[in-house]
């Protein structure tokens, strides 16, 4: 594990290519994420993360997946979630606490049966976005609510269960992307919001939460960095970790999204020079797996630390 470097990878279609299994054994990326585009069925599933592992000789290598049910649900050839959104969870919860109880639990052990089933051993949820009318749909019904409180005990039941599942889980979009009026995959958004506002509404679903992952937001948070987004800012980042006391490995949301100037170089280095301990480079796109790659270094004593915490779980 050790030689590994500190970002996440895409990777093309349903099974390595040649030049994929070169690039993953000369710059060992520290984990793979992967979307439709890679996931056909269960056999196909399983032998792309068996051929991963084997490369790394390692079974608990980080696979990981975006299975938040509604419509982000990368598995939807192998099963549908698409009424389970976080918005009608959040709703149960307000209304019907047992039934939530008992369809949330059924909802996160089935799909964490799948996961391991299929070798997959990390889900970036929960989305802990509030949700906020005239806001971008890119959160919209994948935010349990506009309440901060609902918000982060929903986002603690996710984490308690998912780990008792020995899944990993992924908070985000840390400090919170709900106020967003445009899609960070096509346009930087701008949030206007004082830094009181901030602490008691987005920034308090995110804080003190069981999870050793978190994925940054693309936004800028006007009143605190006016030219940074989050991904590439130190002030704040150092909030994320001082204020919202996030103590554990924070992950860049896909570097080659939009909302991040400059050359791809740049926005790498920006991000780990900003705080941030992983890119994530989603598309795979060799010829850009390859400058993420170059501008990675390799992964220090602090994350080696809570991976291994990460290994843990999954025993």
């Amino acid at each position: 594990m050790i030689n590994r470097r500190s970002f996440i990878t895409g990777i093309k279609s349903i099974k390595l290519n040649d030049n994929e299994i070169k690039f993953l054994r000369k710059f060992k990326p520290w984990g793979i994420i992967l979307f439709s585009r890679n996931l056909k069925n269960i056999h196909q599933i399983q032998n792309l993360t068996n051929n991963i592992r084997k490369i790394f000789k390692d079974k608990n290598y980080p696979i990981m997946i975006d299975q938040e049910g509604g419509r982000v649900n990368r598995l939807d050839r192998l099963i549908s979630f698409d009424t389970l959104t976080s918005e009608y969870f959040g709703k149960l919860f307000l209304n019907d606490k047992r039934n939530f109880n008992l369809i949330f639990k059924i909802f996160i052990d089935t799909n964490s049966f799948l996961l391991r089933k299929l070798g997959i051993n990390i889900n970036t949820v929960p989305v802990l976005d509030l949700r906020y009318k005239g806001s971008t749909n890119i959160i919209g019904d994948r935010s349990f609510s506009n309440d901060a409180k609902i918000v982060s005990q929903i986002g603690d039941i996710c984490n308690k269960n998912f780990k008792i599942n020995s899944i990993g889980t992924v908070i985000k979009h840390i400090p919170g992307h709900g106020l967003a009026k445009v899609d960070s995959h096509h346009f930087t958004p701008t949030i206007n919001k004082n830094l009181k506002f901030l602490k008691n509404n987005d920034f308090l679903a995110f804080k003190q939460k069981d999870s050793l992952f978190a994925m940054t937001g693309h936004i800028i948070f006007k009143k605190i960095d006016p030219i940074n987004t989050v991904t590439h800012s130190k002030k704040i980042i150092r909030i994320i970790r001082d204020q919202i006391k996030f103590k554990n490995i924070l992950i860049t949301d896909d570097i080659s999204m939009k909302s991040l100037k400059g050359s791809l170089e740049d926005k790498t280095k920006k991000a780990f020079n900003a705080g941030c301990n992983l890119v994530l480079h989603c598309n795979g796109n060799l010829k850009e797996m390859n400058i993420v790659a170059k501008n990675s270094p390799k992964i220090d004593s602090f994350i080696l630390k809570k991976t291994s915490q990460f290994y843990k779980i999954l025993s």
